[in-house]
């Protein structure tokens, strides 16, 4: 199976996310990440879905989506042509003999602490896929509390418009 990331661009009002949403469920693929914002234009909202499946299955869905009244263009986005970053809120168990390390380790990554309590730390990162897992394993070993991630979005290069 292989990853795949579309932006779809919608009309922007109610009900438009769950119809989405329900043509995948409907059809029994997963959405693995879904990210949403409206666009400079305030009638407009991209959605930055995220699924694996094949060819066959990504074919299938942009057919569907195409179908939806309240889609305005579909893009496959391959990774060489786009940037694709995601966001991360992780907190850290972080006494006063660890904060050191685990702020070297967050220099590392370009991570920001963006909230300090007696005992834990708040990191934000920002990057691929890859780069936010790897923090997550090596803050690991100081006891991560809990932690939320964004899920992807992505962006052509270039001075081309995406939809």
């Amino acid at each position: 199976m292989e990853k795949f990331v579309l932006s779809v661009l919608v009309e922007n009002h109610a009900g438009v996310l769950s119809r989405v949403s329900g043509l995948f469920s409907r059809r029994g693929y997963n959405i693995d990440s879904l990210t949403v914002c409206e666009t400079g234009n305030p009638g407009q909202s991209r959605m930055t879905i995220v699924v694996n499946g094949d060819s066959y299955i990504l074919d299938q869905i942009e057919k569907q989506l195409s179908k939806l009244v309240e889609v305005i263009s579909i893009k496959h986005c391959e990774k060489s042509k786009t940037t694709q970053r995601e966001m991360a809120l992780i907190k850290v168990k972080a006494p006063g003999e660890k904060r050191a390390i685990i702020i070297g380790t967050c220099d590392i990554y370009r991570a920001h602490i963006i909230d300090v309590a007696p005992e834990s730390v708040i990191v934000e990162a920002t990057g691929s896929e890859e780069k936010i897992e790897s923090l997550i394993g090596l803050l690991e070993p100081f006891g991560i509390l809990e932690y939320v991630k964004t899920g992807l979005t992505a962006m052509d290069r270039g001075a081309e418009i995406m939809c």
